[in-house]
């Protein structure tokens, strides 16, 4: 199977940018959400990107870039977006009853042949998948933040996923340029459940008042080679990294139940860099 266009549902943080690499690896992409607005923003930070981080730094020429922009469209029809789609990678905020009712209405809507797959940090693909009938071409395709920079793809196989899909999409992870990693299908998969138990126990020093923040963080970036300690980046989505420990706990038991920490933070409104908040303090730019 040749991939041709792929579809994006979702303009949020991983969405847009997994349509950005897709469109710079000479791909179709149509990215798809249901507000205009979030559409409109979407594409004028994949522009923005596009030429300042390939572009101004020599990786595209000028007509390499406007082509990648040309290679892109943008719409709030799903049925539009889906049309002629070889593969979809559903990329909506990390809610199973939401994620279930998409993928039943895309196995309704799309060809047969369409492979839909969801980048979910965390979410069971199998359940994700229960109520459409082709489980056969559903699986898990979850990239890494920032996607044009971090090399992991996650290949997660539902229950039913086919060998055909896993070699579609472990292709496609790599003709994206990435370095595919195969994983069965469990909450959290490799990296989230690592992360996030990471992420857990670095609250639980800074709720114990064993250290601080930063120097938890420059233990880890100095002993274990972390580019970014894990409080920092939790800082980026400390609502996400709640709700994956809340979610590992249902399934996994009580060892990963959330540092007090994480609660008292959000209903204080402290939810990292996008509130000026979290483990840290931030200034808002001018």
């Amino acid at each position: 199977m040749e991939i041709r266009k792929i579809c994006v549902l979702g303009t949020g943080t991983i969405g847009y940018q997994i349509a950005h690499q897709a469109a710079i690896k000479g791909y179709k992409v149509c990215l798809r959400d249901i507000d205009d607005g979030l559409l409109k923003n979407a594409e004028e930070k994949i522009k923005k990107e596009t030429q300042k981080f390939f572009v101004d730094k020599g990786k595209l020429t000028q007509e390499e870039g406007n082509a990648v922009i040309e290679r892109l469209s943008f719409t709030s029809d799903l049925k539009e977006a889906v049309t002629g789609a070889d593969v979809v990678i559903e990329s909506i905020f990390e809610d199973m009853e939401l994620k279930k009712r998409v993928f039943k209405e895309l196995d309704e809507i799309c060809a047969p042949s369409t492979i839909i797959g969801s980048n979910t940090s965390s979410l069971s693909i199998t359940e994700i998948g229960s109520l459409a009938k082709r489980q056969d071409r559903i699986i898990g395709i979850h990239f890494s933040n920032p996607v044009t920079v971090m090399k992991l793809c996650e290949i997660i196989l539902g229950a039913n996923t086919s060998d055909e899909t896993l070699d579609i999409a472990r292709d496609l992870a790599i003709k994206m340029g990435k370095e595919p990693v195969i994983v069965k299908d469990s909450p959290g998969f490799i990296t989230t459940r690592l992360f996030v138990t990471l992420v857990n126990e670095a609250a639980k020093i800074v709720y114990e008042g064993i250290a601080g923040p930063a120097d938890i963080d420059r233990a880890l970036e100095l002993a274990l080679g972390h580019p970014m300690g894990p409080l920092k980046t939790a800082d980026m989505n400390i609502e996400i990294a709640y709700k994956c420990l809340k979610y590992f706990r249902e399934e996994f038991g009580d060892e990963y139940r959330p540092c007090p920490i994480f609660k008292k933070m959000i209903n204080a409104g402290h939810l990292g860099v996008k509130s000026g908040r979290g483990f840290y303090e931030y200034r808002k730019s001018a």
